[in-house]
């Protein structure tokens, strides 16, 4: 795939910097880097690592829908969603659990519950397509995410923290 380039003056490169200091990227940045059990992303720096979680609206339509899922698509979507989680944790201090299905084709579903409430419930569809224009777009999305489900945690306070 290729990627938009930016000069280190461009507002790319400062876009993509208040986007990597956003609470959602590093917690997605410690999940990316805690799978990297030989070091092998070591020198890569931040928006490297993401870049695969950027997709164009030109690469998207380009990818075709048939077929499986590509299972490194499906690992990016497994870790946006854990990452999720993980901040939904660090700000309500409760703990998160995700469940998450997938069928063949790309279609599925993600829950987020604690306690005996559903934070976060949503479709997945075209998930050979997953993916976000920008970084800013991807701190957004999942900050969005955090924020209706800590909502929610605040409006059923007590079915959050029932057992």
């Amino acid at each position: 795939m290729k990627r938009p380039k930016a000069t280190a003056d461009g507002p790319t490169v400062h876009e993509d910097e208040t986007a990597l200091a956003t609470p959602f990227l590093k917690c997605l940045m410690r999940l990316i880097r805690a799978q990297d059990s030989y070091g092998s992303w070591e020198g890569k720096a931040d928006a490297e690592l993401l870049a695969d979680f950027i997709v164009t609206k030109k690469q998207r339509r380009e990818i075709p829908i048939i077929g499986d899922p590509d299972p490194d698509v499906l690992w990016r979507l497994q870790i946006f969603y854990t990452c999720v989680g993980l901040v939904i944790e660090q700000r309500s201090g409760l703990v998160v659990s995700s469940t998450m299905m997938m069928s063949h084709e790309g279609f599925g579903r993600v829950l987020l519950t604690t306690g005996r409430l559903v934070v976060l419930s949503k479709t997945l569809r075209d998930v050979h397509r997953f993916g976000f224009d920008t970084l800013g777009k991807l701190a957004e999305a999942g900050a969005k995410l955090v924020d209706d489900a800590v909502a929610a945690i605040e409006t059923y306070p007590d079915v959050a923290r029932a057992q």
